[in-house]
């Protein structure tokens, strides 16, 4: 489906990749209704874009955003949490939080509001994950389990959906530079392996509403590779991975 003339609700709107989101799907002609928890930072981007702002915690629940939003053509869900760190390091406040923002939020959402893509004939969902939910990592325990269950929903809903007219796509980032998990924890990536921009991230969600594409992954070449062979084979990431730990 067309971006132009859409109306588009995005999530974590006021992130350095939310951001670069809405700004390439207003430039698209997207109708916005953009959300986030920062206030002035959220209707000041609406501003910029000519969007309309829903301020919103998505960690208490998604019920008053949905009753404000009302129906959409296309939801981007992309706020997160970076939820690093050892397990049991993290207090069980955290855990529920990563838990709620970055899987129950998007899964409510779209529960929320795929009945009236469907009664439409028209809409789409996507899910902003990771590379973290094909691969997994030490001290990302919690994050990847959130990322990994979001690829498995959005994967499943597609499937449920096939032939109403209502698409599901999972965009995937590796590392990105100057927003996202890197940038909010001060985290570095492993020696040697090349980021995106957010406008690269922004741009692959473009590409997932307009051709419908199931799983889009914004990572250099290497590491689509490297991802793909991880996830199929544990052992080998596993070992990868502590190699390049030990390089650094």
């Amino acid at each position: 489906m067309k971006v132009s003339g859409s109306t588009v609700l995005v999530t974590g709107a006021t992130g350095g990749i939310g951001q670069s989101i809405a700004r390439v799907l207003a430039g698209r002609g997207a109708k916005l209704v953009l959300t986030g928890r920062k206030v002035a930072e959220l209707e000041r981007l609406a501003d910029q874009v000519g969007g309309r702002a829903v301020v919103a915690d998505l960690a208490d629940g998604v019920g008053r955003l949905l009753d404000e939003v009302g129906a959409v053509d296309v939801l981007v869900a992309n706020a997160a949490l970076p939820a690093g760190g050892a397990l049991v390091e993290l207090t069980a406040e955290q855990v529920r939080r990563a838990l709620a923002v970055n899987l129950e939020a998007p899964v409510e959402l779209a529960r929320g509001l795929v009945p009236s893509m469907v009664r439409a004939g028209r809409g789409h969902v996507v899910l902003v994950g990771s590379l973290a939910g094909k691969v997994a990592s030490a001290h990302s325990s919690l994050y990847n389990a959130t990322k990994f269950g979001l690829r498995g929903f959005a994967l499943g809903l597609r499937e449920d959906l096939r032939g109403t007219g209502v698409g599901v796509s999972v965009v995937q980032p590796g590392f990105v530079r100057d927003a996202g998990m890197f940038a909010d924890t001060g985290a570095k990536p492993p020696a040697g392996m090349r980021t995106v921009s957010p406008e690269q991230v922004a741009a692959g969600v473009v590409e997932a509403i307009e051709e419908d594409r199931a799983e889009v992954n914004v990572a250099p070449p290497e590491l689509r590779v490297i991802s793909t062979l991880g996830g199929a084979f544990p052992a080998f990431s596993s070992g990868l991975q502590r190699r390049l730990a030990g390089r650094r």
